[in-house]
């Protein structure tokens, strides 16, 4: 079986990247915030003052990394976060918490909020 280590790795350095742009991190909290509903683009735009153009490359870029996921309402798009994804970016970047050289204790990543 192939090792698919570096396709994993590049994957979630996609999704940081997309990640690292300061209006879709505040896309993506917004989101989660609004979990599981989500948010019509109107909504996002107005909550973030982000314009139309600019929050569509926005949501886009977000979801092309598969980050939020988006359906259609009548005349509207409303966006969700892919809370999976993101628990999955979580994971990846925590995974040697619990193990051999315990760099972060789980008790604070979860209570950081």
């Amino acid at each position: 079986m192939p090792n698919r280590e570096p396709e994993k790795i590049a994957r979630f350095a996609d999704m940081l990247s997309a990640l690292g742009a300061e209006p879709r991190l505040r896309i993506v909290r917004l989101l989660l915030q609004a979990h599981p509903e989500g948010l019509v683009v109107g909504e996002i735009g107005a909550e973030l003052a982000i314009p139309p153009s600019t929050l569509s490359h926005h949501l886009d870029k977000l979801k092309n990394e598969g980050l939020v996921g988006v359906r259609r309402e009548s005349t509207f798009l409303r966006y969700t976060a892919n809370t999976a994804a993101l628990q999955e970016i979580v994971a990846f970047l925590f995974a040697e918490c619990c193990t051999r050289n315990k760099a972060i204790r789980p008790e604070a990543i979860t209570c950081a909020c």
